[in-house]
């Protein structure tokens, strides 16, 4: 079985594997603090996060299921090129946003913003926003070749190899992105630019929340 899609044993508590999250969160606050991040560092991390990580969880969810199919391979990079265009896109508009409410220079201009200095000042979170989405870069599990099967094994594999609630989850994060950025423009325009602020965003982003909806469908 595969160990990315393997129930808890009965009896254990799930919060337990919150643990690597917790983690996370207090790297994720270190970085911010020991870098002099403000709230503008903040917003374009999580943008460059949202770029980075979402589009590396369509290459793998598109391929990881399709590997060794030379039909489905194909069909892959169709799907590839359409995302990398539209997920593309929706985080353009969005660094667009981000150029008007937290402008890199500290200069509002039409321009579109430096990415290249986004990365360069940004990089450093990019291995903790991996970690916290690592779930998303599981194996998905063998193959049921009888789609037909009721076994209660075969129905969640056949679940957990269907793509689509994993293509959707980087525009989740978009959406979620779009939110912040009108959040962080008022905390901003209110002046709470303090560790307080970073942490609540934080505890949101490193949130265990597989672990809720776990407890829900019991």
């Amino acid at each position: 079985m595969n160990a990315g899609y393997a129930e808890s044993a009965p009896g254990r508590n799930r919060w337990l594997e919150a643990w690597p999250d917790a983690l996370a969160f207090v790297i994720g606050l270190a970085i911010a603090g020991l870098a002099g991040w403000d709230t503008g560092d903040l917003v374009w991390s999580l943008w460059l996060s949202s770029l980075v990580v979402g589009y590396s969880m369509i290459i793998w969810t598109i391929f990881s299921r399709a590997w060794g199919r030379v039909g489905e391979m194909v069909g892959g990079l169709f799907l590839l090129a359409f995302f990398t265009v539209h997920f593309g896109m929706f985080h353009l508009v969005h660094s667009m946003f981000l150029g008007q409410f937290f402008p890199l220079d500290g200069v509002r201009g039409g321009e579109i913003p430096d990415y290249i200095e986004v990365v360069a000042r940004y990089g450093i979170w990019l291995p903790v926003a991996f970690f916290a989405e690592r779930a998303a870069f599981r194996r998905p599990p063998p193959r049921v070749e009888n789609n037909t099967s009721v076994k209660a094994a075969d129905i969640d594999a056949r679940k957990a190899r269907d793509g689509g609630a994993m293509m959707m989850k980087p525009y989740i994060n978009v959406v979620r992105l779009h939110l912040l950025i009108f959040f962080f423009a008022f905390a901003h325009f209110m002046k709470w630019e303090n560790v307080a602020v970073y942490a609540v965003v934080y505890a949101a982003y490193f949130f265990p929340w597989r672990l809720l909806k776990r407890e829900q469908a019991k």
